[in-house]
């Protein structure tokens, strides 16, 4: 008899995997999403189901995933813990997407068959929301609203093995480092993959540990979690328009625009005074798929001027599936080569 067995409807936003997994998630304690984050970040049982659906033979090096969790409160329709092939992250904008177009299609929150319905989830990072667009029952795209964004640091001088660079730091759910990929003779392209994750991985280590890695007021937040490599191709009719590769965790790289990694962007770009009479970013990513993001509202946030961002995408169920991990294998929860 297998010793483990999980059942997930899996999904993708502009190319990038999520796996949602509906049963055999492991016991997840805690008053709060982020008090059941911390928990499952010291928890061996935990991490063990992460690594089984998350590694090789049954996932990737680039997958992603998560395990749906009570709300905070009655306030939100559902929570998440988000995890990748390092562990759990504190925000996950492709996610969200694709959990607000599961929530409709399996029913957890009734939709009218043609109009707009809010999911409210409660992720690390805060409460977000998924408005999601349908048309004659099916769902045409999901509206991710998230946490407040902001500038946390401009110009900050790192040296790699491109050459010495300047980033920019900001914060959109979770921390990321944005360096022009010219800037180290580079193109988000698809050749340039294994040049841009070694970028992206000299870019974390030098801010490791750094008062730019710090969030302002709550250190499980704390960290850079990606480094955002980005062509800007200048202005359209309507805005920005710029194509990045976000590497995070230990080399990790988003098919997808990177949802909160484009709320990181758009603080700078408001910051620098792009996006004033509602103009928008269109943000593509390094297979070619495109997230549309506007900001909302300009609020405070943590003493510095944010905005609260609107990323429009589309998500898309890939399959359903019953994993179970057989005593008898011997590379047990699996394995990554990367």
């Amino acid at each position: 008899m297998p010793v483990l067995e999980a059942q997930t409807v899996d999904y993708h936003t502009a190319g990038e995997p999520f796996r949602i997994v509906v049963a055999g998630a492991p016991e997840l304690p805690g008053s709060s999403v982020r008090e059941r984050r911390e928990y499952a970040r010291a928890s061996e049982e935990v991490d063990r189901v992460r690594r089984l659906l998350c590694h090789e033979p049954r996932g990737h090096a680039d997958m992603y995933g998560c395990f749906p969790v009570a709300p905070d409160d009655a306030g939100a329709d559902l929570g998440v813990l988000f995890w990748h092939k390092d562990g759990f992250s504190t925000a996950c904008g492709h996610g969200t997407i694709a959990l607000g177009a599961w929530a409709v299609e399996s029913g957890r929150v009734a939709a009218a068959p043609d109009g707009e319905t809010d999911v409210t989830i409660d992720v690390p990072s805060g409460r977000v929301g998924a408005r999601v667009r349908c048309a004659a029952g099916a769902v045409e795209a999901v509206t991710f609203r998230n946490v407040p964004s902001y500038v946390l640091a401009r110009g900050v001088a790192v040296e790699t093995a491109f050459g010495p660079l300047t980033v920019d730091v900001a914060y959109g759910g979770a921390i990321y480092a944005c360096v022009a990929a010219g800037d180290a003779g580079l193109a988000v392209e698809r050749d340039r993959y294994a040049d841009l994750i070694a970028l992206g991985r000299e870019v974390k280590a030098a801010l490791a540990g750094t008062e730019h890695a710090r969030h302002p007021s709550d250190d499980r937040l704390s960290g850079v979690y990606g480094t955002i490599v980005y062509d800007d191709l200048g202005d359209a009719a309507d805005g920005p328009h710029q194509r990045n590769a976000t590497v995070f965790a230990d080399g990790e790289v988003d098919r997808s625009p990177c949802g909160s990694g484009t709320c990181a962007r758009m603080a700078l770009l408001h910051a620098d005074g792009r996006l004033g009479d509602g103009r928008v970013l269109t943000h593509d990513s390094i297979v070619g798929t495109t997230f549309r993001a506007r900001v909302a509202e300009a609020v405070p946030a943590e003493g510095r001027d944010a905005v609260v961002v609107d990323v429009e995408g589309a998500a898309f169920r890939t399959g359903e599936h019953r994993f179970v991990l057989d005593p008898r294998d011997p590379v047990a929860a699996g394995f990554v080569l990367r």
